[in-house]
């Protein structure tokens, strides 16, 4: 899975304006069917060691693997992941008024993007994903999954993975 990271470490971009992101390769081992906080310690762990390497180009980092590539598929990675904060966002100016726009171009650059956006009134999700693979009832239905994986691994967080979904949540019955 791959998550943006901000490209803004090195002194000489910080006069620049320009959008400058990088792709972080994030893979976190499952083995052992740990529980909802061991993988959320190993995850962490694993989002750690490849912060340490942000500063290495997504580009170069294909060029030294040199994956076989396929036509339409973005190398390496499929799925993105991103955490955005949005609370307090804004340009403040004396004198204008400003607001953020979300703006979609209309072409998915992975075949899933899954952004989670934390805004003043809770964490709103959006999923943009390419058509000619998946189909709207399909990402429906994986978005409506994940949270309700979240749900119970949030009241159940040292049952093993495996187990979550069988674990039964208020009002549900076993």
């Amino acid at each position: 899975m791959g998550t943006p990271v901000s490209g803004r470490k090195n002194p000489q971009l910080e006069p620049l304006i320009g959008f400058f992101v990088n792709t972080l390769i994030l893979r976190t081992d499952c083995a052992g069917d740990p529980s909802f906080t061991e993988l959320l310690a190993r995850t962490r762990e694993t989002a750690l060691a490849a912060y340490r390497h942000q500063d290495l180009p997504f580009d170069a980092l294909v060029s030294a693997l040199n994956p076989r590539r396929a036509p339409g598929y973005s190398p390496l990675v499929q799925v993105m992941f991103s955490l955005q904060d949005a609370r307090g966002r804004g340009l403040r100016l004396p004198g204008l008024s400003t607001e953020v726009l979300d703006v979609f171009n209309g072409t998915a650059k992975f075949d899933l993007d899954l952004v989670l956006t934390h805004r003043e009134d809770g964490i709103q999700g959006a999923a943009e994903y390419a058509r000619d693979l998946l189909d709207p009832p399909v990402v429906e239905h994986l978005c409506a999954q994940y949270t309700r994986l979240l749900t119970m691994a949030l009241r159940a967080l040292h049952t093993p993975l495996s187990r979550l979904n069988r674990t039964p949540t208020k009002g549900s019955t076993p």
